[in-house]
């Protein structure tokens, strides 16, 4: 399976807007690189930037991909305008959507592996972004998070009209059934086990899940 790049975007930190009279710092508000290149490193993308560098950014998190398949939905039934980066998003996709990406999940892009390694959690930052309070909860409700990579092989990769060719399917979960684990309400015990189990996991994601599975099976 390959998945088309129709963007590569990036952003350092600046200023997006205040919260209680408090300035809020984020490297959210990304833009579409110009350039036909770009240098993937174990942490970021070249040029990329996070302000929090406890929630956001790090090994787990270097690269943050959002499938453009979802536009229709946001347009169409939430009425958010979508455009490459509308969500924060590194790498604007087309081709699949978290059902058919799975944890573990490896992809070439040029000389670069990426590895899925958790799903996108939504923060407070989106709804200042898009500016629409809502998004976070909207966003967590529908499942349309989109994931994230860690890199596993740096290099240049191609920056325009390139393409995520998948090179190792891992026979995880898939990347919704991971952002259900922890935000579906109803979630069931075989789910749980099944995505504490996922090889390639972010610990970040994996710990709660089973402080989760613990909860449940201690449960009457």
């Amino acid at each position: 399976m390959d998945l088309r790049v129709l963007s590569v975007n990036v952003a350092q930190p600046h200023a997006i807007g205040q919260i209680n009279g408090e300035t809020v710092l984020s490297g959210i508000a990304k833009r579409p690189l110009v350039a036909k290149s770009v240098f993937v490193a174990a942490t970021n993308i070249a040029g990329d930037g996070q302000a929090d560098l406890s929630v956001h950014g790090g090994i787990d998190k270097a690269v943050y991909a959002y499938p453009s398949d979802h536009w229709p939905w946001w347009q169409d039934e939430k009425a958010i305008v979508c455009r490459p980066a509308t969500f924060g998003e590194n790498l604007t996709l087309e081709g699949a959507d978290e059902t058919a990406v799975a944890i573990g999940d490896r992809f070439r892009w040029g000389e670069a592996i990426l590895e899925v390694s958790q799903p996108r959690a939504p923060c407070f930052k989106l709804a200042i972004h898009t500016a629409r309070p809502d998004a976070p909860q909207l966003m967590t409700l529908s499942g349309r998070c989109g994931w994230y990579f860690r890199v596993v092989q740096e290099g240049i990769a191609p920056a325009r009209e390139g393409t995520l060719e998948r090179v190792h399917e891992s026979g995880g979960p898939s990347v919704r059934d991971t952002f259900l684990a922890l935000f579906d309400p109803h979630v069931g015990t075989n789910r749980l086990r099944r995505v504490e189990a996922a090889e390639g996991l972010a610990e970040s994601w994996k710990t709660p899940v089973s402080k989760r599975l613990a909860r449940v099976l201690d449960s009457p």
